[in-house]
């Protein structure tokens, strides 16, 4: 199913599922379900309450256009977020344009130093869960920045409790996957990270964390290592990846972050930006009023406007 958060044109918040088509979708909440409350509901009801939502999916009796709602992120306040850096080209990339804000190094990616822990195990920070927003809202420029960049990710949404989780019974704790427009103010990132802790306001602002357009159930993605991942900034095509580049995969990711920790339903696990994925590796910046669409294959499309404050 492809799960999504919407708002009705009298304000009320809704869940629901998109027909076939993407045109329709299928309103959970109107049934009254204590289930179909919100996406945490769901996802907390686990087999049973999805088992019902495929059940109101099937019937159909609460059928909405989707061009009369406003989607919201599918998932408006994740229990936790953690975004992992996972795809090496673009750790390389990255690294190789330091010298866009006037650090010297290394410019050759394929020679530039990468820390060996990287290698052994999967490296994260934790997000604001509270700047999330949807497709269709503007992602608004915190005034401290001029540098302002999209990243393209995926995530995995965790479905149940667990701890100590081996990494051949992960893929079980998946509930679904969406896209994740990861927005950085680099020139801040650069700065604070010279501290040697972060990121902290180089990524958390207000609508800096954009999630959707939909969450899609996992029995629907046959495998999440082999999705085609597209940028583009005003139609123009920025950047294309793969997901199956990633060096730590969420069953790493999940066997790592659950060792002595439990792991709850309704958590964020993002993939970190795949290999080109970024304007920084490009050397390229986003300007106000920039259109940014991020395509993955099987996910949907995300779509913000850049928005600068006066």
């Amino acid at each position: 199913m492809k799960l999504v958060t919407f708002d009705l044109p009298g304000g009320q918040r809704h869940i629901g599922a998109l027909q076939p088509g993407e045109q329709q979708l299928v309103d959970f909440t109107a049934s009254g379900s204590p289930a179909m409350r919100d996406m945490l509901a769901l996802i907390d009801g686990g087999p049973a309450a999805l088992q019902e939502a495929r059940g109101l999916l099937a019937a159909a009796k609460v059928t909405l256009p989707l061009a009369g709602v406003t989607l919201q992120a599918p998932l408006p306040e994740p229990r936790q977020m953690r975004d992992f850096l996972c795809f090496e080209k673009h750790f390389r990339q990255a690294r190789a344009n330091s010298h866009l804000f006037g650090i010297p190094g290394e410019r050759d990616p394929a020679k530039v130093e990468i820390p060996p822990v990287w290698y052994q195990e999967p490296i994260y920070y934790k997000c604001n869960r509270f700047s999330v927003v949807g497709t269709g809202a503007d992602v608004i420029v915190p005034r401290y920045s001029k540098m302002i960049d999209y990243e393209l990710e995926f995530a995995a949404i965790t479905g149940k409790c667990g701890k100590n989780i081996a990494k051949d019974q992960a893929r079980s704790h998946v509930f679904g996957y969406l896209i994740f427009n990861d927005v950085s103010a680099r020139d801040q990132q650069r700065r604070e990270m010279g501290g040697t802790l972060g990121p902290t306001k180089g990524k958390d602002f207000d609508t800096g964390n954009v999630l959707g357009p939909w969450l899609v159930t996992a029995d629907e993605v046959a495998d999440p290592y082999d999705l085609t991942m597209v940028a583009r900034v005003n139609g123009e095509e920025w950047s294309r990846g793969n997901s199956g580049s990633m060096h730590h995969r969420f069953e790493d990711i999940i066997a790592h972050v659950s060792q002595d920790e439990t792991l709850h339903p309704g958590e964020f696990l993002g993939s970190g930006t795949v290999g080109g994925g970024c304007g920084l590796e490009l050397g390229r910046f986003l300007k106000h009023g920039d259109v940014v669409e991020l395509e993955i294959q099987g996910l949907g499309m995300l779509r913000n406007r850049i928005v600068f404050q006066q």
